[in-house]
């Protein structure tokens, strides 16, 4: 007797990561998609969450003023599994629950690996005015015609990614070749490279936060971008799109 696949857990997007003592009011939101696996139905490991905690906290702390709540995404499953997409579908729940919760508010999805990904896909949503995607998983048929990785739906939102050039998981010339599809119908494209950092951007990772705060921050509460940012924003292909993320970029912004 065939036995029949159990019905995957639901998303939770639980509470806001924040670093204040009292509650405020939320103006805008970013969720966090964490990553992944290609194929899996497991349950997602505590760890994917755990690990983008500092980053979450990171970017509550420079939104505070602002009025920004931060959601890491607990997803049904750890895999992609093909044309399933379930990051993505669940990436799209989580921005419907966020306008349950806080009204009509400007969401920003922040993902890496597959989860840059999720971000990508999900980008159409209604509240979703901007994406971040770092280092985000590409599958190499994800670039082939006929049916590349969809873009259109970046079309009207700010759009930045991120990628280290030694990145062995995840090819960053693939994420350049979406890059430069999406600038064609949406002129709000850029791309940073990190030069000589791997899959996890550990090696910059202050000048990472530094970039996903400032564009957080500019796309979701009208703040001036940093320089860097808008010349890559106005920049065409290949420039604007291969803009090297300069050593101490955080740093250069407190001065």
């Amino acid at each position: 007797m065939a036995q029949r696949a159990l019905p995957l857990p639901a998303a939770r997007l639980g509470r806001a990561v924040s670093t204040a003592g009292a509650p405020y009011e939320v103006s805008g939101v970013v969720l966090l998609l964490p990553d992944g696996e290609a194929d899996s139905r497991r349950r997602p490991s505590p760890l994917s969450y755990a690990v983008q905690l500092p980053f979450a906290r990171a970017l509550a702390r420079a939104g505070e003023g602002d009025g920004l709540a931060v959601h890491v995404l607990r997803y049904r499953c750890r895999g992609w599994n093909d044309t399933d997409a379930h990051p993505a579908e669940d990436a799209a729940w989580a921005a419907d629950e966020v306008q349950r919760r806080y009204g009509d508010v400007p969401v920003c999805l922040v993902g890496h690996g597959m989860g840059g990904r999720a971000a990508l896909r999900a980008a159409g949503h209604g509240a979703v005015t901007s994406v971040l995607a770092m280092a985000p998983w590409l599958p190499e048929h994800a670039a082939a015609e006929p049916e590349p990785e969809p873009v259109k739906q970046l079309v009207g939102r700010r759009v930045l990614i991120v990628h280290g050039t030694n990145d062995e998981r995840t090819d960053p010339e693939l994420s350049y070749r979406l890059a430069e599809r999406a600038k064609k119908s949406n002129r709000d494209t850029c791309r940073f490279e990190v030069h000589s950092d791997g899959h996890a951007l550990r090696q910059h990772r202050s000048e990472v936060v530094a970039l996903a705060a400032d564009f957080v921050r500019g796309s979701l509460f009208a703040r001036s971008y940093a320089r860097p940012v808008k010349d890559a924003l106005a920049a065409p292909p290949p420039l604007g799109l291969r803009m090297p993320l300069a050593a101490g970029f955080g740093r250069s912004l407190r001065h």
